[in-house]
């Protein structure tokens, strides 16, 4: 196996050899969230709880991967607002208007991700316990 010196050496790769690399660095990607993110951590194990309460509950099956999906969605807008704060961090400490609108835009991104988790839930038990 060739030695690999920069980002261009990882270009050009098809077939089978693309996927499994994209499997791998799908499995880093996880990975580093997990260990370098507690807010991922957190909105991981709350989807596994969500997951476990959603099929437990007397609800639909679309119900119940409507409720899983809106948490998974919610874990994949974290690792985005975690990847822009990671590539912001890159570039330099200082503090500069456009960082902070990048971070912030993100942020709202997870807030408003929340927001759905939670109206997707308000609407599934309503329409469950009180329609």
């Amino acid at each position: 196996m060739s030695e690999i010196k920069d980002a261009n050496d990882l270009k050009g790769k098809s077939g089978l050899r693309r996927l499994i690399n994209a499997c791998g660095y799908s499995r880093d990607g996880f990975t580093a969230a997990y260990q370098h993110e507690e807010a991922f951590r957190q909105e991981f194990w709350l989807l596994v709880v969500a997951a476990v309460i959603a099929f437990a509950l007397p609800i639909s099956l679309m119900q119940s991967i409507l409720i899983v999906s809106v948490h998974l969605l919610l874990l994949i807008v974290e690792i985005l607002n975690s990847a822009v704060e990671a590539v912001v961090d890159r570039i330099g400490p200082e503090i500069h208007p456009l960082s902070k609108r990048a971070k912030d835009m993100g942020s709202c991104a997870v807030s408003l991700t929340i927001g759905l988790c939670l109206m997707v839930w308000i609407s599934v038990l309503y329409c469950t316990f009180f329609a």
